[in-house]
């Protein structure tokens, strides 16, 4: 009888608890967090309240009595009962916001910072602890401080970098989430993707693919022209090239960015100005191929990224054989072209290429109540996750997507299909006018 009773005792206790851990109420658990700052902050209508924290966690996962770093977390509060959905970011937070999946789910929402991005920077830079598993890590961390406070369903969620990081957590934390949603997140199998280039010489149509063709061409034949007039930019800016060697080479790498970005961010080709006049054809390359992106500046806020990058999540490199004669600074050296983006003075590991493999082979068999998306013609489809025959995983492409494609923009067919499968596995009836 005595053993009855307390096998009986330990089963009301776990079925009294979230996934085993005694429930608690937000205000206990904001008072009980290993946390350096707590403070509550205005937040959209649909929360009840919302949090900014500075978590501390351990600099080396692996080591929690080592070194320290403070990462910045917001928690938008709805109730203990609703879902929750976590943003496993993979760049800075520059301030709370809502997600589409929060507005579509009406549920709770947490947003968590990558680490070594902006307010989470560790005081000790080491950059052998920026690794897919460290960061995952983290999120794990931080969705076990919450799990007493939520007894509803998990869902993680992430854009671009911040999808790839979906699939990053779910990999090595497979239990810590019902549901996973994953927005145009690639998955490079090498610092340099081939995949790139094929995808991009059949990107949208014939006529529009020759049409930037013709583009980059001009404004590298107008160098004379245009050069002067990214140096005056440059010297409003405050910018600065040392990084990538000179602004001559900045500029030039900036119109071999133009294809990729261009496609990545869907612009119109009737809005090339093949024929327009110097100042309109600058400012249309100064837009999409994006000058700031080559500075001393801009490659400071990527550092964090581009070590990742090059070391162990990929990227993708430029054609210069397509503008031979042409290009005058820039030049393939048979390296990653983004190897200026690197910390300075740091030895890179060599690449692991096994890891985005291992990855993908997880995804075609063991990945549960995934959903991924993407553009059409964004170039980082060429790289997009494939869950093959695994039917618990959902792929959707949006046709002539790009890298902005979300819920609410895709075709109604296919908005409909992923609504049905949120509904399916998260357990709640939604609303698609609850967007805002």
């Amino acid at each position: 009888m005595k053993k009855l009773y307390c096998l009986l005792l330990f089963v009301a206790l776990i079925a009294n608890s979230a996934y085993g851990v005694r429930k608690m109420s937000l205000k206990d658990r904001i008072a009980t967090l290993p946390a350096t700052k707590a403070e509550k902050i205005k937040c959209d209508t649909m929360f009840s309240e919302a949090w900014e924290f500075a978590i501390t966690q351990p600099l080396d996962q692996n080591n929690p009595s080592g070194k320290k770093f403070h990462q910045q977390v917001f928690l938008s509060y709805v109730g203990p009962d609703a879902p929750v959905v976590v943003v496993t970011e993979g760049y800075s937070v520059h301030r709370n916001y809502t997600t589409e999946l929060a507005q579509l789910l009406h549920c709770n929402q947490i947003i968590i910072e990558h680490r070594y991005f902006d307010e989470s920077i560790p005081d000790s830079l080491d950059w052998k602890y920026l690794t897919a598993w460290q960061s995952a890590t983290d999120q794990h961390d931080i969705i076990e401080l919450f799990k007493p406070v939520f007894h509803g369903k998990w869902i993680t969620t992430g854009i671009s970098n911040g999808g790839e990081n979906v699939m990053f957590h779910s990999f090595y934390y497979p239990k810590d989430a019902d549901v996973r949603v994953a927005y145009v997140g690639p998955l490079n199998f090498g610092p340099e993707d081939p995949r790139m280039a094929s995808f991009l010489a059949n990107d949208g149509t014939p006529e529009c693919r020759n049409k930037v063709y013709e583009f980059q061409k001009l404004a590298l034949e107008k160098f004379d022209v245009l050069f002067p007039m990214m140096q005056k930019l440059a010297e409003e800016k405050k910018w600065t090239f040392s990084r990538v060697g000179s602004p001559q080479v900045a500029f030039e790498m900036s119109v071999l960015e133009f294809e990729f970005a261009f496609w990545q961010w869907g612009y119109s080709c009737d809005k090339i100005p093949l024929s327009g006049t110097d100042q309109e054809i600058f400012d249309f390359l100064s837009t999409v191929g994006d000058f700031s992106y080559f500075t001393d500046q801009g490659i400071v806020y990527f550092e964090p990224f581009f070590y990742q990058a090059l070391t162990q999540i990929g990227y993708y490199g430029y054609q210069f054989d397509k503008f031979k004669g042409l290009l005058r600074y820039a030049s393939d050296n048979g390296k990653p072209e983004f190897l200026f983006s690197a910390p300075c003075n740091v030895a890179l590991p060599p690449y692991d290429f096994k890891f985005a493999h291992d990855v993908d082979k997880y995804i075609k068999t063991k990945a549960r109540h995934f959903i991924f998306l993407y553009g059409e013609y964004d170039p980082w489809s060429a790289s997009a996750a494939d869950p093959g025959s695994n039917k618990s995983c959902l792929k959707i492409i949006n046709p002539g997507g790009s890298h902005g494609t979300r819920i609410m923009n895709l075709p109604p067919e296919k908005r409909d299909l992923v609504i049905q499968k949120l509904e399916d596995w998260v357990g709640v009836k939604i609303n698609p006018a609850a967007i805002h």
